[in-house]
C-alpha cells in the first residue's frame, strides 16, 4: 500500500467515525454445509498446516472435518489488513485493535451469531464485549489471540536484559561498548507512535500522558519529536517477521520492538535471543477473527471461527506464535505449549498492557490516525 494511499485511506476512515453510523450485516441463522473454500488474510504463523513445523498444523483437521480447502494470504501490517479487505476476495481476517474498527465503521466487515460458535462459551472472560470488536451491541468476530510487543535483544550484546526502551529510542553505547546506531528497529506502522508515547509517559510525566493513543497536540508533538530523534538509529523499519529475524541473525541488530513469533523461531534456531517487557510497560494487541461483509464463503468461516476456539488449537497457537490463547483452557490443553507457556508469554500481563487501537479525534480533543499515518511516513522518511 503506499504511502499516499495510506494517508487518503487513515482520512477517509477518520472522517467515518465521525460522521458515520454502523450498520449491520444480515446474520446466518443457522450455519449449513461447507462452500469447500476458505480465504484467509492472516498475520504470519497464524495459520499453520504444518509446512513449517509438521507438529504446528491446525488446518489439516479443519479440512478434513468440514471440507473447506483454507487458503491464505498472510498481511505484515495493520494498514495492509485494511486495505486486502477493502479490495475483497477473503472470507475471514485476524484483524488486531488498531485495524478491527476501521474495518467495522468501514463497513467491511460484518456482525457475527455467537450463538452458531459452540466454543464460543469458553471465551477469556477478559476479551467478552471488547471494544476493539464490539460495537452498538453487535458483535463483529472471535477473539482468536493476544499478547505483548515485547524488547527482543541480543543476549551477546546484553549479558543482563535491558531493563528501558531507552535501547532502541535513545543514542547511546550498549553494553558491548558499541553505538546503538545502525543496530536497532522500530515497526512500520504509524501505531508505533503509540510505543514512543508510551515510553514518553513514563520518563516526562509532565506531559500529561494518561492513553498512549489518546494524544493531544502537545503530547503528540513530543512523541514525534522522540521518534526523529531515533529515526538516525534505525536499522531498518520492521514489518516482515522473517525479515527481522534474518537482520538479528546476519546484520547485527541488537535490540528491537518485536512478538513472540520472531523470538521463538530464533531460539529455535539456536540463535542468541530473549526477550523483556521494560519497565516502561508495552503495548500490545488482540486479535479478532473477523467476516467479510460480503464472504464468499460464510458457512465455512462459521466453522473455522469455532474450531479456532477449541483449546488445543488455541495452545498450539500460542506456542507457535508466542502469543496467549483467547480461551483459558488452551494453557492447559497443548502439549507444545507446556504448563509453563502460558506464564512465559505474559498471561498476568493483560492489564499492564496498552493494547492497539485506532486513534479517533473525539471532537478535535485528541490527534487522529490520519495525521499520525502522513507523520509517521515523512519521519521513516527521514522528515
Amino acid at each position: 500500500m503506499s504511502a499516499l494511499k495510506t494517508a487518503l485511506f487513515s482520512a477517509v476512515v477518520t472522517t467515518m467515525f465521525t460522521s458515520c453510523g454502523v450498520s449491520a450485516a444480515e446474520m446466518l441463522s443457522k450455519v449449513g454445509a461447507g462452500e469447500g473454500q476458505l480465504d484467509i488474510v492472516a498475520w504470519p504463523g497464524y495459520i499453520e498446516r504444518g509446512e513449517s513445523d509438521k507438529a504446528y498444523d491446525w488446518v489439516t483437521g479443519f479440512e478434513k472435518e468440514t471440507g473447506c480447502k483454507v487458503s491464505v494470504k498472510t498481511a505484515a501490517t495493520s494498514d495492509e489488513m485494511v486495505s486486502l479487505m477493502a479490495k475483497g476476495g477473503y472470507d475471514l481476517v485476524t484483524a488486531s485493535g488498531d485495524a478491527s474498527l476501521r474495518l467495522i465503521v468501514g463497513k467491511r466487515v460484518q456482525p457475527i451469531n455467537t450463538a452458531l460458535i459452540p466454543n464460543w462459551k469458553d471465551l477469556d472472560s477478559r476479551l467478552k464485549n471488547g471494544a476493539w470488536y464490539v460495537v452498538n451491541k453487535q458483535t463483529y468476530g472471535t477473539p482468536y489471540q493476544w499478547g505483548p510487543n515485547v524488547l527482543m535483544y541480543n543476549t551477546n550484546v546484553f549479558a543482563t536484559p535491558p531493563t528501558s526502551w531507552n535501547v532502541v529510542f535513545e543514542q547511546q553505547n550498549l553494553p558491548d561498548g558499541k553505538s546503538n546506531k545502525g543496530r536497532v528497529q522500530a515497526y512500520d506502522g504509524p501505531i508505533y507512535i503509540a510505543d514512543a508515547a508510551l515510553y514518553l509517559k513514563s520518563i516526562k510525566p509532565e506531559l500529561g500522558i494518561k492513553n498512549p493513543y489518546e494524544l493531544n497536540e502537545t503530547q503528540y508533538k513530543a512523541a514525534l519529536d522522540l521518534l526523529r530523534q531515533q529515526q538516525p538509529l534505525i536499522h531498518r523499519y520492521w514489518h516482515d517477521a522473517t525479515v527481522q529475524m534474518s537482520d538479528f541473525k546476519n546484520e547485527g541488530v541488537a535490540a528491537s520492538s518485536s512478538w513472540g513469533f520472531m523470538v521463538n523461531g530464533l531460539k529455535t534456531d539456536k540463535q542468541p535471543v530473549a526477550s523483556v517487557i521494560p519497565k516502561e510497560g508495552a503495548t500490545g494487541w488482540v486479535d479478532t477473527t473477523m467476516m467479510h461483509v460480503d464472504a464468499k464463503h460464510p458457512n465455512c468461516a462459521y466453522k473455522w471461527m469455532d474450531w479456532s476456539l477449541q483449546p488445543k488449537v488455541q495452545g498450539d497457537v500460542a506456542a507457535w506464535f508466542g502469543s496467549l490463547p483467547s480461551v483459558p483452557e488452551g494453557c492447559k490443553a497443548s502439549e507444545l505449549l507446556g504448563a509453563e507457556g502460558c506464564a512465559a508469554n505474559g498471561y498476568d500481563l493483560y492489564d499492564k498492557l496498552a493494547f492497539w487501537k485506532t486513534p479517533q479525534a473525539e471532537g478535535g480533543k485528541f490527534v487522529p490516525y490520519s495525521r499520525w499515518t502522513q507523520d509517521y511516513i515523512a519521519i521513516m522518511g527521514g522528515r
